[in-house]
């Protein structure tokens, strides 16, 4: 004897996921894994930029105005001091006007830091007591 299909009840009385329900559900899955790992990578690589200090001629400027303390003529450095190892400058010191105006050129070369850029700069001191010139190095 048969019975019609709409009363046809399973014995075991488990029920489960049907396979599209399955994977329907490992690629929500999928997608949130790659949307975490995607936010995670760049944050990253962002903290890795932000990490590098690219020095400019500025910072020479700022410290040649902390020491106040101009030589007539060119002089390198091999470094930016204990900050900046792996950066290295020079400056020009030139007479502008007799009455002790003085034009420094600077200029900064970056050794070890890939992508960064050489900077120059031009400031413009004044020491009134040396209107004659600077003494030669």
């Amino acid at each position: 004897m048969k019975l019609p299909p709409s009363k046809i009840v399973r014995s075991s009385g488990i029920q489960g996921f049907t396979l599209i329900e399955v994977a329907i559900a490992s690629a929500i899955l999928a997608i949130a894994l790659m949307s975490i790992l995607l936010i995670t990578t760049t944050g990253i690589h962002t903290a890795r930029i932000l990490d590098r200090v690219h020095v400019d001629a500025s910072s020479a400027a700022a410290m040649l105005s902390l020491t106040n303390q101009l030589q007539d003529g060119s002089f390198d450095r091999d470094d930016l001091g204990d900050v900046h190892p792996d950066y290295s400058g020079s400056h020009e010191v030139n007479l502008v006007r007799s009455n002790g105006l003085f034009q420094v050129d600077f200029t900064v070369l970056s050794s070890g830091q890939p992508g960064a850029s050489d900077s120059r700069m031009s400031v413009l001191f004044f020491k009134p007591g040396l209107g004659g010139g600077l003494p030669r190095r």
